[in-house]
């Protein structure tokens, strides 16, 4: 990576955000809204408001705002409507033309014209809804009137079609007394009956006789749609004021009541009536509800090209309420930030907005210095975006820094497989990704396939397939040492299995070689020291590749301080915090290196020192804090305890320079920086009084209509254009504070030297999760899938069928998707604190420019949770 800003477009766009520029824009009014229009479309340029003290309500577009919302409300009734109907609505292309400012007009008297046919329409058609739903209901009360007068006379048969009233005992001797009373019918929900009944009797001292009985079959409401169940009543009493309190109780429960003739021919003749009413209602509702389907069907086939036509015309005038009038009063002023390698992009779109609108004035772009940090754009494609997202969900990167989403693009998924490591599993999660590259488009998808082909990656170096070895190359040099008749008379003792030994002078073949690639399949068979080779080999590599990751996390910073020319940073904290890692860490991981190269099963002679075998095997741990302690050891094998000795010549001196060098940089890094910032402030202090004037930021005013360019000062500036740049782009901010400056460096070396321990030992995780897995699948395996090759014939054919569908989803539930989930979080945390703390700030903020198609997102958005 070059230390210098880059020449090329491209890798700019990858290992840094791209170089930001803010610019001022001079429109005439009159073109202002097509400007605004192609700028949206082309999606490169952020306004900055240049009104912050100026309410919503009091700005030059809010009219145009309200306007936009009130047709926008419209057409979401329009929709709302066309999906009760389950009308399919014809999509609309997110590039479709903004409306031009004289369509306004059109576009109202359009949607007024739907809105106010629509709700007449609805209107007309609840009324005929409501209509119907009270003669059917009265359709009803005077079937039951009829049958509750002539219960006593219809025979079994009517008895049998009919739903008889519920009468008590002694109805048939009252029926008489019933004829001469005066009486109201009705219907009211089945819930609220019973306490209507005693409010009835209780308010009527037991005066009434009430009689009910149930509708047929539970209707639906035809304007709510609901299912609901009534009762029918019938209160039989006497005098006018018993009348009243009964109308009172009925309507507060909101009971309905109807008319009943007193003489069955009466009843019969409006039953006929009610029937006929009903069916002439059934048939204008119907052509209601035709015409309503016509209505919605002509509206959607619009609706959604006018909702992304008023949404983007109501984001223009959002933007367009950000600008501010110039001095003259002639044109309106924008500032905002925009790429400084799209600034000609601008410019053509401003042109193209200019002729649009008719103008014969163009459009000024400007550039002007910032006094504060610009945002952070990277640039992406549906590859990159997934790992951007990954490091920006951390924090955003600071302007210019070092962008950690290509390194993550690797990093990432292969830490992830460390942990996840399996090829049987990593051919799932494999399928997995490519399904959601085939069918669904979100950012993560190429993330999950690379996750996937790292998996079985590492799965292979692994050579572990759903807890199973594969000997895939054929060269493995271990074989059986033992005869088959040993094996037959003494593998088995008391019944149960005995382990034996494979000695490697008797079962391993030197001319052949250790296993090319990948663990030795033979490792399979070792059911006692397996786990503790496997558990001793992963330790040591994630050590390996955490301080391999954590140390290029350190180089990288190394190039952001060259970019920003941090001399200081370099000298006096990059190289002290590089020596510090590499004195203890880097030195641990090259004795892991040299451990495995040098030290094996047989003895030989090591630096000349005669070494007798692997017990004598230096123990690189209790090595590492010896180190610490400086503990006089002796050296060679001879001893005992052999495997604490110095096990290289020189190994007491090399290690105790490491650790003078080591320790020396701790004070290094906490007061040399501070007092060098100190010194510099105090020199800057001294040399402020000989500077009697101050140059002012300018920045240049130009005249649109006469193409004349002037000077102007800071004061005639709009807010937030006025340039006071310091070092790498931050703004003075007072005088310096030693005390302050001393406090942060102090936490950041605090940070780093304890964050070299803590983090090398978190990167042990790696070793964790990949024994887990592995531990897991095996469980699996044995517990589950294993049992069906116990049987033969047809029952171990079903078994093998049934069983291998439980273990399939097992596996896939448990190792694929928790154990999954949990070594990407895991990997997560690895990248966001282990590795991006050697480097990144993560202080910035995200350009995000005025574009369409992220408004009509959006708004999207906010209809579906709506």
């Amino acid at each position: 990576m070059d230390d210098s800003p880059p020449s090329s477009a491209e890798h700019r766009m990858i290992f840094r955000s791209e170089e930001m520029s803010l610019a001022q824009l001079y429109i005439q009014s009159d073109s202002a809204y097509n400007c605004v229009a192609e700028l949206g479309e082309l999606g490169l340029f952020q306004f900055r408001d240049l009104n912050p003290d100026v309410s919503s309500f009091q700005r030059k577009y809010v009219k145009e705002v309200r306007r936009c919302d009130e047709m926008e409300r419209k057409l979401r009734f329009l929709e709302t409507e066309i999906r009760k109907d389950y009308v399919p609505m014809l999509e609309a292309r997110d590039d479709c033309p903004v409306p031009v400012p004289k369509e306004m007009m059109d576009l109202e008297l359009t949607f007024d014209k739907l809105e106010a046919e629509l709700r007449d329409v609805i209107r007309n058609e609840d009324t005929l809804k409501k209509n119907v739903n009270e003669l059917t209901e009265l359709k009803h009360v005077l079937r039951k009137a009829q049958l509750f007068f002539e219960e006593n006379h219809d025979d079994q048969t009517a008895e049998a079609t009919l739903i008889p009233l519920d009468i008590s005992r002694d109805a048939t001797a009252e029926l008489s007394l019933l004829m001469q009373l005066n009486f109201v019918m009705g219907v009211i929900r089945r819930e609220r009956f019973p306490a209507f009944e005693r409010l009835l009797w209780r308010v009527c001292r037991g005066n009434v006789l009430i009689r009910q009985a149930e509708l047929e079959d539970p209707g639906q409401c035809q304007i709510t749609g609901e299912t609901i169940s009534n009762t029918v009543f019938i209160i039989f009493f006497q005098g006018d004021l018993l009348k009243l309190k009964i109308k009172k109780i009925c309507e507060g429960f909101t009971a309905t009541l109807y008319p009943c003739p007193n003489t069955a021919q009466e009843r019969r003749e409006m039953s006929i009536g009610v029937l006929t009413r009903i069916e002439d209602l059934k048939t204008v509702l119907g052509q209601t509800q035709d015409h309503r389907h016509r209505v919605l069907v002509s509206a959607s086939k619009n609706v959604q090209l006018w909702l992304k036509k008023v949404r983007k015309m109501k984001a223009v005038y959002h933007s367009l309420n950000l600008f501010n009038l110039d001095g003259t009063q002639r044109c309106l002023v924008a500032e905002g930030w925009c790429p400084t390698d799209d600034l000609d992009k601008i410019r053509l779109a401003l042109i193209r907005g200019t002729e649009a609108s008719g103008s014969q004035v163009p459009s000024i772009l400007h550039v002007v210095d910032a006094a504060e940090n610009p945002p952070t754009y990277h640039k992406s494609n549906k590859y990159t975006k997934g790992f951007q997202n990954i490091v920006d969900s951390y924090g955003m990167a600071s302007y210019r820094e070092i962008n950690p989403a290509p390194y993550t693009m690797i990093t990432f998924p292969f830490l992830f497989a460390v942990m996840f490591g399996d090829m049987g599993h990593g051919l799932v999660m494999l399928m997995a990704g490519l399904f959601f590259i085939f069918t669904t488009f979100f950012n993560g998808r190429y993330v999950i396939l690379l996750m996937g082909l790292f998996s079985i990656y590492t799965g292979f170096i692994y050579n572990d397939v759903f807890s199973k070895s594969m000997n895939i190359l054929s060269s493995s040099a271990w074989k059986n040492s033992y005869s088959q008749r040993f094996l037959r008379e003494h593998l088995t003792v008391e019944g149960q299995d005995r382990p034996y030994m494979l000695v490697p002078e008797r079962a391993y073949n030197n001319l052949r070689g250790p296993y090319p690639y990948g663990v030795d399949p033979v490792w399979n068979l070792a059911e006692t020291n397996k786990l503790s080779f496997l558990n001793s080999m992963k330790m040591k590599v994630s050590v390996i590749l955490g301080v391999a990751q954590m140390a290029f996390g350190l180089l990288l910073s190394l190039y952001n301080h060259r970019y920003f020319k941090s001399d200081l940073d370099i000298n006096f904290m990059f190289i002290p915090q590089a020596l510090f890692l590499g004195c203890i860490f880097v030195y641990l991981c090259v004795q892991i290196i040299a451990k495995w190269v040098l030290f094996t099963a047989e003895p030989g002679y090591i630096f000349g020192i005669e070494y007798p075998g692997a017990n004598c095997a230096p123990s690189l741990l209790i090595g590492l804090i010896n180190m610490f302690m400086q503990k006089p050891r002796p050296s060679g094998f001879d001893t005992p305890a052999c495997y604490l000795n110095f096990w290289y010549p020189g190994q007491d001196n090399v290690e105790f320079h490491l650790l003078v060098v080591a320790l020396f940089q701790v004070p290094v890094m906490l007061f040399v920086k501070p007092i060098l910032l100190w010194k510099r402030a105090r020199n800057s202090s001294l040399d402020a009084p000989l500077n009697d004037v101050i140059d002012e930021a300018e920045s240049v005013r130009v005249d649109i209509h006469q193409e004349d360019v002037e000077v102007i000062h800071a004061e005639e500036l709009p807010p937030g254009s006025k340039a006071n740049h310091t070092s790498h782009g931050h703004a003075s901010s007072g005088p310096f504070d030693l005390g302050d400056v001393m406090v942060y460096q102090a936490i950041h070396t605090i940070e780093f030297v304890l964050g070299c321990v803590s983090h090398t030992a978190s990167y042990l995780r790696l070793w964790a999760l990949s024994l887990a897995h592995a531990q897991l699948s095996e469980v699996l395996w044995t517990m589950v899938f294993r049992h069906a090759f116990a049987f033969d014939g047809y029952t171990g054919a079903v078994l093998t069928y049934v069983l291998f569908f439980v273990f399939f989803f097992l596996s896939v539930g448990i190792l694929v998707l928790m154990e999954g989930l949990s070594a990407f979080l895991h990997a997560l945390r690895l990248h966001w604190v282990e590795f991006q703390s050697k480097f990144y700030g993560g202080h910035g903020y995200p350009f995000t420019p005025f574009r369409f198609r992220s408004v009509l997102e959006e708004a999207q958005k906010d209809d579906d949770q709506s």
